[in-house]
Order: structure tokens, then C-alpha cells, then sequence
């Protein structure tokens, strides 16, 4: 008999949850996807910690019965143009074990349900262009490339180290 699966908003004061979320996350740190390389060892101590203190952060996991396959972390921020929240999702990670399953769609479904609760007027993530299989879905579920004026052309992510 196959496990249930479930989705849920992470509770940083379990201890169960905190270690799924910092599991998950590394796992996903180290997947080509992700950068392909572990979180520090500062990272795995101080990241659960580090959300619980921000308000604006949250987190889904995703659990095939007690084996926990799946993450999406979200921080809220701010659109000036609509003077309302936002919300990021900042990381998506499934398990390679479990992809194609829907899991990823499930959890972003939760994670706009409470955007909503929050008032925010849209959600923002980023993709790498060489991951089709997660372009393909943030596209079927109502994802684009942002832009204001077609003549201004799309969007693109820039990043600077500090």
C-alpha cells in the first residue's frame, strides 16, 4: 500500500519539520538545479532559526507518509506600483525519488492560498532556463515572464555577492 502524501505549512518550532526543511534544502543545494554543491555547515545550523525570526518568511513541506519529499520556502516582500505584499518563493525542491507526482504543484497551491490570507497582490519566483520540467509547470499553473511594456522587453534576474 502506498504511502499518503502531505502537504502542509512548516512549523519551525518542531523539531521534525525543522529537520525536513534543513534535509530537503541541502538535498536540493546539491542537485545540479540547485548550484550542486551541500549548504555550509552555518547554513544547516542557523537556517531554521534565521526563518522563525522573519515574519515574513514561510515554508511547505511535503511528506510521502513520514519521509519528507518535498520544500518551498516563500518570503514575503512589497510592490510599490500596488502598494500591497508580495510574495517570492525563493526555493522549490522535490526529492529526485518523487518528481512528476504533482508534488511541486501541490505545495505552490498552498503557498498561493496563504499569499492570499496575506493580501498579496502576486507571487514572484525564478527559474533557471535549463530546467524544463519546472518551466513547463510554473507556466501550466499560471507563471510568466514578467514585463510592463512589450517594447521594454522581459525581465531578468541579476544578483551581486556581498
Amino acid at each position: 500500500m502506498a504511502a499518503a502524501l502531505s502537504v502542509r505549512r512548516a512549523d519551525y518550532a518542531d523539531p521534525v519539520d525543522a529537520a525536513a526543511l534543513v534535509w530537503l534544502l541541502d538535498a536540493y543545494a546539491s542537485d545540479p538545479a540547485g548550484g550542486g554543491e551541500p549548504l555550509s555547515e552555518f547554513a544547516k545550523t542557523h537556517l531554521v532559526r534565521e526563518l522563525a525570526a522573519r515574519p515574513q518568511a514561510f515554508s511547505i513541506l511535503a511528506f510521502d507518509g513520514a519521509q519528507a519529499v518535498g520544500l518551498v520556502n516563500c518570503i514575503e516582500g512589497f510592490s510599490t506600483f500596488k502598494c500591497r505584499p508580495l510574495v517570492n518563493v525563493h526555493d522549490v525542491a522535490v526529492l529526485a525519488s518523487h518528481r512528476g507526482r504533482g508534488i511541486a504543484e501541490q505545495m505552490l497551491a498552498l503557498a498561493e492560498t496563504i499569499a492570499r490570507e496575506r493580501g498579496a497582490v502576486k507571487m514572484t519566483l525564478e527559474v533557471l532556463s535549463g530546467n524544463a520540467p519546472a518551466v513547463k509547470l510554473y507556466t501550466r499553473i499560471g507563471y510568466e515572464g514578467y514585463q510592463l511594456d512589450p517594447a521594454m522587453g522581459t525581465a531578468q534576474f541579476f544578483q551581486k555577492w556581498l
